[in-house]
């Protein structure tokens, strides 16, 4: 029997409204419509994750009872803001409140970034270079939700790993997420690098790099949502690469190592900044898009 006829025959047993009473199926079927007219990406995943998410079911309940009525009116009701938000194309992460990051939980709110599993390529590159430098020490210049520098002192053998963020609300997600991670990260609240003391090793960073021009054309869910500070690099969106590469030396150790996310179509630029200021010999990484996603350098030896 359809889930249509099922619902007919409820509201003639018991004289309720479609509001107040609803099968599974039926309540992520109207939510999948509604998500779908609002031209939002993933529609049908989005439903079911947020329904996840706000029931705390598994696939495997809602397929077993997906005829079977939602008996909680208040969860429904929570369901259906969810629903309307998402439609509204705020992220499903601000939503939810958390995104998954090289195999790790993070809380987001929308005073950060929400981490990517292209920066992971980033992370991935730093703990490959570090695997024989043990004791070494790193900072993480824009920090936002504090994604790489808490994988890095994770899975890494660091000695100190520090964090820095011009933006304090960002930092307050940071440090709970080092908590909640149980991981020793020092934060200092900073731009780029100017108030953080001594010294390090390697400097890591995934800098703002969009240009201007671009961000006006990218999807409701970024442009309206995620913070302009995480996001501009200006009109050619090279700002933050220029100013690190031009005061890395100031704080890298003697052979010390610099690490950034690019854009795309940004390496040439990038690379001629780093071997402008002291990093003659640039590497390219690849994501596992085969897009370009990090430059890395050592610091030339005087």
């Amino acid at each position: 029997m359809e889930d249509n006829q099922i619902q007919k025959e409820i509201q003639s047993q018991n004289q309720l409204s479609n509001d107040e009473i609803i099968s599974w199926g039926q309540l992520l079927s109207e939510a999948k419509d509604t998500l779908t007219k609002a031209n939002v990406p993933d529609a049908d995943i989005d439903a079911w994750l947020l329904m996840e998410h706000c029931f705390s079911i598994t696939k495997s309940f809602f397929f077993l009872n997906r005829r079977q009525i939602v008996e909680s009116k208040e969860k429904i009701k929570q369901y259906r803001e969810f629903i309307k938000q998402r439609a509204a194309r705020i992220p499903l992460q601000y939503l939810t409140k958390t995104q998954g990051f090289m195999g790790l939980e993070f809380s987001v709110t929308p005073a950060v970034l929400i981490p990517r599993q292209d920066t992971e390529t980033l992370v991935e590159t730093v703990l490959s270079y570090a695997k024989d430098k043990p004791g070494a020490s790193l900072v993480d210049v824009c920090t936002g939700s504090g994604c790489i520098a808490v994988s890095l002192a994770h899975y890494g053998n660091f000695a100190q790993v520090t964090a820095s963020d011009i933006s304090s609300a960002a930092l307050l997600v940071a440090k709970k997420n080092a908590a909640d991670n149980h991981v020793s990260v020092q934060f200092f609240e900073s731009d780029l690098l100017e108030q953080v003391p001594g010294r390090f090793d390697m400097i890591v960073s995934n800098p703002p790099y969009i240009e201007d021009d671009v961000i006006l054309g990218l999807e409701p869910e970024v442009k309206d949502n995620e913070p302009m500070l995480a996001l501009s690099g200006g009109k050619d969106g090279l700002i933050f690469y220029r100013r690190l590469t031009e005061t890395a030396k100031d704080y890298l150790n003697p052979g010390g190592a610099l690490f950034v996310e690019i854009g795309y179509n940004q390496w040439e630029a990038v690379a001629e900044l780093f071997r402008a200021n002291g990093f003659s010999k640039p590497t390219l990484v690849r994501d596992l898009a085969g897009l370009d996603r990090v430059v890395w350098g050592v610091l030339d030896e005087i």
